[in-house]
């Protein structure tokens, strides 16, 4: 998939758990470890801008986009 999710990254540079980010988003834990591990099929604005204050970081920390390898 040519979207890489480096939600992980951002949490390690802010040492912030998955537990604690779930709560500043209100998220559960379910639905960000598939955001995390790169197994959504998509994200809203808002969960999107809700993890970007919490981790205080911009959407391209959080979302690369790489071309697929042919």
């Amino acid at each position: 998939m040519p979207i890489i999710v480096n939600l992980d990254v951002m949490m390690a540079k802010r040492k912030m758990s998955l537990n604690e980010l779930s709560e500043k988003v209100d998220l559960t834990l379910s639905n960000l470890s598939i955001l995390k591990t790169g197994k959504a099929k998509a994200v809203r604005f808002s969960t999107l801008e809700a993890i970007c204050k919490a981790l205080d970081c911009q959407p391209a920390d959080i979302l690369e986009y790489r071309e697929e390898e042919k």
